[in-house]
């Protein structure tokens, strides 16, 4: 009989041992002081489900904290309710039964103590964790509050808590990248990262030259900046008047994509002006140049000039080269604009600096909005150049700036630019 009962002992203290590394287990605890005694349910007043896991937190403790001395006492149980992460939906609370101490001594009480959470908080580890991977994800405060059973303030605050902005980075690489993105309340804010690893060097909340420039003085001393190499940006003129300044040794690169860009829109200027002057709307010149724009920023070698292809808003078959040669034979002011488009294409695709050197040099002037864009390349001559020299461009950067926007716009915006630039980094991370 005494056996049965002590078989019967064992058994329920391995089912109760099972429970509670089950449970542990799903929540990811290690603490092996905790034992779970059961798991039930409740409602909130706003109808929400919690389940409840109980638990008890004991151990041994000999000398008292205070004093120091081998007096301790048990002298009750606290109770503390702990936040659990989710696991399939809901909201998930631990009913801990702390145990208390009390020392004969200097009459001073303490308890038990755990690793699950600090001191003075509620929400576990586990949470936060869950909290800062949902915010890798982009996912906005309230979604984020939803899965984890817990407020859209509360997310913030674990967010602001656990990642903090970064002072400067240990060492500047010798290649950077330039750009601006718009962040909270109209504002255009400034953005650096490595042109070779891709990575976040510095998000300032405006573009002003005077903050870019305190900025790296500040952090970074004079033999730090002189060991950059390369800055690519783009056409802003604001970035070119401090850059040697901040980096003496630094070559300036304009982004081969805003050189195309900025003779795209010089070709597309004179074709939308030509289209004005039009007094037949349905002759096939008109339908040419209003309808397949896109084949006249085509690169040549990508043109088809064997092919007959069905061209929508002309509404005939023939090749691209045939299509671009009628239009070009009846304006012969839009055929030399569309020339020097086609050389500076040539020119940036080959990483052909002499040839661009020399069109932008015995470039004609017109009298339209090409004579601009050269005057400017003229302007920034070097940096211009030096973008069929070296094979660094503002993609990197670009593809930062578009995660910011992603970021925004499933956020629905941000009014609290702090709080931006902290889901930056945790997505740039």
């Amino acid at each position: 009989m005494c056996y049965d009962l002590i078989a019967k002992q064992n058994r329920k203290e391995e089912k109760q041992m099972s429970l509670t590394n089950s449970i542990l287990s799903l929540f990811k605890m290690t603490d092996p002081n905790i034992t779970v005694t059961g798991v039930t349910k409740k409602r909130c007043p706003n109808g929400q489900r919690i389940h409840v896991v109980h638990a008890n937190l004991s151990y041994q403790l000999v000398k008292c904290p205070h004093c120091g001395h081998k007096s301790l006492i048990k002298n009750g149980t606290h109770v503390s309710h702990l936040r659990l992460g989710t696991l399939s939906g809901g909201r998930y609370e631990m009913q801990l039964r702390r145990q208390r101490y009390q020392c004969q001594h200097c009459l001073k009480t303490c308890g038990a103590k755990t690793n699950l959470v600090r001191r003075n908080e509620t929400f576990t580890h586990n949470v936060k964790h869950q909290v800062i991977v949902l915010a890798r994800d982009m996912l906005t405060s309230k979604e984020i509050a939803k899965i984890c059973g817990i407020s859209p303030s509360s997310v913030q605050r674990i967010l602001n808590a656990n990642i903090h902005l970064a002072y400067r980075v240990k060492q500047l690489p010798p290649n950077l990248c330039f750009d601006e993105f718009r962040s909270c309340n109209h504002l255009m804010s400034f953005n650096c990262c490595d042109a070779v690893s891709h990575r976040r060097i510095v998000t300032l909340e405006d573009r002003l030259s005077k903050d870019i420039i305190d900025y790296f003085e500040a952090r970074y001393s004079v033999q730090e900046r002189a060991k950059v190499q390369t800055i690519t940006i783009d056409m802003n003129a604001e970035y070119a008047s401090f850059i040697h300044r901040l980096f003496p040794n630094a070559v300036t690169i304009i982004d081969r994509f805003h050189i195309i860009q900025l003779a795209g829109r010089a070709l597309d200027n004179v074709r939308t002006r030509i289209i004005r002057t039009f007094q037949d709307k349905h002759s096939r010149i008109y339908r040419i140049l209003k309808s397949q724009w896109r084949l006249f920023h085509l690169a040549e070698e990508k043109i088809n000039d064997t092919k007959l292809i069905y061209l929508r808003g002309i509404n005939e078959y023939m090749t691209q080269q045939n299509a671009i040669d009628l239009a070009l034979d009846e304006f012969p002011e839009f055929k030399t604009v569309y020339q020097t488009y086609q050389g500076i294409l040539t020119a940036i695709h080959q990483k052909n600096a002499t040839g661009f050197k020399n069109l932008i040099t015995n470039y004609q002037v017109a009298g339209n909005r090409m004579d601009v864009t050269i005057s400017t390349f003229v302007k920034n001559g070097s940096a211009v150049l030096n973008s069929c020299r070296y094979p660094y461009s503002n993609g990197p950067i670009e593809g930062l700036n578009r995660k910011i926007k992603v970021l925004k716009r499933s956020c629905f915006g941000f009014r609290n630019i702090h709080n931006f630039f902290i889901r930056i980094s945790l997505i740039h991370e």
